[in-house]
This record gives C-alpha cells, sequence and structure tokens, in this order.
C-alpha cells in the first residue's frame, strides 16, 4: 500500500511539472513572437535649432615633438657638432633611423656638414 501512495504522489508531481513546462513554453513562443513583430517607427518631431552668436572657445593642443625635432634639438646646442653614433646614444634610434633623418633635413637645409659624418645646425643667413 504505501508503495502504491508513493507512485500516485509522485504521479500527480510529474502531471504537475509537465503543465508548469507546457505554461513555461507558451510563455517563450508568446515572448518570441512579440520581439519577432516588426515595430512601426515613431514619428521625430523637429526641433528649432537657436542660432547662437557666441563662438565656442578653441582648444589647445599639445604640440607633439617629432623624432627630427629631437635629433634637431640634440644637434643644435652642440657647438662643435654632432655625429651619428651620439645622436643614436642620445636618442636611443637606431642607425638607420639617424641616417635617415639627418638626410632628410640636409636636403632640408635645416643641418650642415662641419665635417664628414658631422653635423651642426644650418646656419640662417
Amino acid at each position: 500500500m504505501t508503495i502504491k501512495r508513493e507512485l500516485t504522489a509522485l504521479q500527480k508531481k510529474i502531471t504537475a511539472i509537465g503543465q508548469k513546462m507546457e505554461k513555461v513554453l507558451s510563455e517563450i513562443e508568446n515572448a518570441q513572437a512579440r520581439v519577432a513583430k516588426p515595430s512601426k517607427p515613431k514619428a521625430v518631431k523637429a526641433k528649432a535649432v537657436k542660432a547662437s552668436t557666441k563662438k565656442a572657445p578653441a582648444k589647445k593642443t599639445a604640440k607633439k615633438v617629432t623624432d627630427t625635432d629631437k635629433l634637431l634639438n640634440i644637434i643644435s646646442r652642440s657647438k662643435k657638432g654632432v655625429d651619428a653614433a651620439i645622436l643614436m646614444k642620445k636618442t636611443g634610434f637606431n642607425r638607420k633611423k639617424v641616417t635617415n633623418i639627418l638626410q632628410r633635413t640636409f636636403k632640408q637645409g635645416k643641418v650642415q656638414r662641419a665635417d664628414k659624418g658631422i653635423y651642426v645646425k644650418a646656419k640662417k643667413d
């Protein structure tokens, strides 16, 4: 008799769980149906834009120091001139970068060659 009661109680619990599952499934289907419907876009009213006579304050931008500026600064501080090895040591740049910057600034007239491999700041005429 106790087994029969336990089985009937278990059967009631299983049917209750089945009903709860059906209810949850139907809620999920309803939620999916609501999401799947495309909603109509709402009409947006145009707002009047006021013309402002005040200008926005100018933003101050920090001047970025370029690698060329770093080399030129070192060269300009030297009275006797600087060679590529010293520039590499002071800046940490590799030889190719230093020589490329020196060639470019030489062509632009910003530096002059004082001697073979020695660069000084160009004199202004």
